[in-house]
């Protein structure tokens, strides 16, 4: 018999709380993380506000010896992390003596390292100012290295860059190696870092909302971007079950696709096919999906195409779908991670968040978004869309597990 994985797990570092407690307790009070952007000045953009994380202090998780050689994304990956194995009931001495693989997804990387190098290399005096930490801060795949190091894991270690679905495709390799056999425990998530590039291309061709996110409201006027780190801990039910672990959900699988259409128009047929993949691969009916974590960005084109392939795979059918992103932002790389938490800390506790700043109702966005309240409900089976950029795609399927005695 296939394997069964589950996540015993999760860390969270975002702009509405740093650990799960605080983190779903704002969620579910629908509090904003958007704010006025402090790490540039945005005073020749269209738009300034953003999903910054105001209150992040790696010192509290890293050592200072450490931390000059981490750039942002990665500290935010190595508190996640931190949080996540503690969540998971693990001692960091003795979870380093099994086999642990990292897989990490981001989209931009350590982008504030690499901006800080091309603000002094055009600067006079180029080689003379230049901090070294931040050549070592610079590559992408310094991101599962520095989780592995912190943490002395010695698995395989992958990094994914698919953009919005990056979270989505490093959990599901991580199934994958448990699967095969290729590790005991996989950390597995995503981070990403405020981009003052990102913020400037999104601001730059009208994607950005001028004060906030409003998913699937008829006034949407676009998406806001954020930043943050996801990490959930998998393990085998049978590893669970052994150290009497808490579990909260199974990850079912995932269905993955690319229908190269577009690099940013999404394909309403690419969307539909990620979801029937998803759903094909996990063996489950669409009637028994109880709850969706929507891609859900709050820009027109990508909330309207996203609600046309729900209601197509659901036979209109108003399934409860709402969007983290109308308070947190976009996270990028990180944000289909942190939904993947989102959606455990639902099917756990039977409650679902809602999406904010829903005020009025968009005919050709006809879906339950679940409007700015959260709402108590038996929640068994969850879909997690994750649609990114150049119709890379990945829809995660989670599922209750029933603990005989329970």
């Amino acid at each position: 018999m296939e394997k069964r994985i589950v996540i015993t797990g999760v860390g969270i570092v975002s702009s509405i709380g740093i650990g799960k407690k605080q983190f779903w307790d704002n969620l579910l009070k629908g509090k904003s993380g958007i704010s006025k952007v402090e790490l540039f000045d945005t005073s020749n953009y269209q738009s300034h506000n953003g999903g910054e994380i105001k209150n992040f202090d790696g010192k509290e998780f890293i050592s200072l010896r450490t931390l000059i050689f981490l750039g942002r994304a990665s500290q935010l990956a190595v508190a996640a992390t931190k949080l996540a194995i503690e969540d998971a009931g693990l001692e960091h001495k003795q979870f380093s003596k099994f086999k642990v693989s990292v897989c990490m997804g981001t989209t931009m990387g350590e982008i504030q390292s690499i901006e800080s190098l091309n603000k002094s290399f055009v600067e006079k005096e180029f080689f003379e100012k230049l901090d070294r930490t931040l050549v070592f801060q610079s590559s992408v795949n310094n991101i599962p290295v520095d989780v592995a190091m912190e943490f002395k894991l010695k698995g395989r270690n992958r990094i994914f860059t698919t953009a919005c679905a990056a979270g989505n495709y490093a959990i599901s390799y991580g199934v994958d190696l448990l699967r095969m056999g290729e590790a005991d425990y996989v950390v597995a998530g995503g981070s990403d870092s405020f981009s003052r590039i990102a913020f400037t291309g999104f601001d730059k061709v009208n994607a950005i909302a001028p004060e906030k996110c409003q998913p699937f409201d008829k006034n949407r006027k676009g998406m806001i971007p954020g930043e943050g780190a996801g990490v959930l801990i998998l393990e085998t039910l049978e590893s669970a079950k052994k150290r009497n672990a808490n579990i909260y959900a199974e990850v079912l699988g995932c269905g993955l696709s690319c229908d190269a259409f577009h690099m940013t128009q999404p394909l309403v047929d690419g969307l539909v096919d990620c979801i029937e993949n998803a759903l094909k691969i996990c063996k489950v009916d669409r009637k028994d999906v109880d709850y969706i974590c929507a891609h859900g960005t709050g820009t027109v084109h990508n909330d309207k195409a996203e609600c046309r392939a729900i209601n197509r795979v659901f036979d209109n059918k108003k399934i409860a779908t709402s969007s983290c992103k109308s308070m947190l932002g976009h996270t990028m790389g990180a944000a289909s991670a942190i939904e993947a938490i989102a959606c455990c800390l639902a099917v756990k506790n039977d409650i679902i968040p809602p999406t904010i700043n829903y005020v009025t109702p968009d005919p050709e966005c006809d879906i339950d978004c679940v409007p700015n309240k959260a709402r108590e409900q038996r929640i068994n089976v969850v879909l997690n869309n994750g649609f990114a950029f150049g119709g890379n795609h990945a829809c995660l399927v989670l599922k209750k597990v029933k603990i005989k005695g329970e």
